[in-house]
């Protein structure tokens, strides 16, 4: 009997060279898998020693928080905040601890992140993803910085000029912020605009990646408009003083955006003529 192969015929693959295919498209899937793992415990191992480090530093923390409280009652006032519960204070320190942990730890989950896609990368893609990776906290720590020296402030003393003296007939009117709620809202606020500030990275990501370009912006400039305002009422506490706060700058970054846009469009302009004339 002829051991040849008749045109037209496959030869069946015997269970060993089956066995042997699925070992090799198992093998770099363990791998990867390894890796992935391997990045997830130290992104963790980085937050859980960030969570200690900001529990045993929480009450600096948190005086360092209730600056802007401060600053609007003025020099010389007695500012207070109350906790009506005998483990509210404990709570609230250990969500500075987790706020702290996720803002600090932030740097070494997002390297970990990096150096797990990075090897998938061709390297002019690892060469514009890392711009993106460094102004995404940079861009957090502005819409915070917004926060703590402009917002929270005219926030606080919007709040402190509701105050009421008392006098014949009159009750006294008088702000105490409980602790928990204190930190709620700077917290709240913090979050709110350190993801509007990501606006021009995303706008700037999706120029790069194709999806719009500057004059569908400016066209789209009366809708962004409504959806910021809508956008900022939705993530910040319901005053218009937050509301616009948030919304102001925001607008200004959506302007900033257009213009980031205009030079990508700019760049990849050049590196096409660049490409047609060799």
């Amino acid at each position: 009997m002829s051991d040849t192969v008749t045109e037209g015929q496959t030869e069946k693959p015997t269970p060993e060279a089956e066995g042997d295919e699925v070992e090799a498209s198992r093998a770099p899937l363990i791998d990867h898998l390894v890796e992935l793992r391997s990045r997830l415990i130290k992104a963790l191992i980085s937050f859980i020693i960030m969570f200690f480090l900001s529990f045993l530093l929480a009450k600096q923390i948190y005086n360092i928080l209730v600056w802007p409280y401060v600053f609007a009652a003025g020099s010389g006032a007695d500012v207070r905040l109350i906790y009506t519960a005998p483990l509210e204070y404990l709570f609230t320190q250990i969500k500075i601890a987790v706020f702290g942990a996720a803002f600090l730890s932030f740097p070494v989950v997002a390297t970990q992140i990096y150096k797990f896609v990075a090897p998938g990368l061709y390297k002019n893609e690892r060469q514009a993803f890392l711009p993106y990776l460094v102004a995404t906290p940079l861009f957090f720590i502005l819409g915070a910085a917004v926060v703590y020296f402009i917002a929270m402030p005219v926030v606080m003393n919007f709040s402190l000029g509701q105050q009421q003296a008392g006098g014949d007939g009159v009750a006294a009117i008088q702000l105490l912020p409980k602790v928990s709620e204190y930190l709620s809202l700077i917290m709240t606020l913090i979050f709110a605009f350190g993801l509007c500030f990501q606006l021009p990275v995303l706008l700037t990501l999706l120029a790069r990646a194709g999806l719009v370009d500057s004059a569908f912006l400016k066209s789209k400039r009366r809708y962004a408009i409504v959806g910021v305002f809508v956008v900022a009422a939705v993530l910040t506490p319901p005053d218009i003083i937050s509301q616009t706060s948030l919304a102001l700058p925001t607008l200004l970054l959506y302007e900033l955006s257009i213009f980031s846009v205009r030079m990508v469009e700019k760049k990849r302009a050049e590196a096409e003529a660049a490409r047609a004339a060799t």
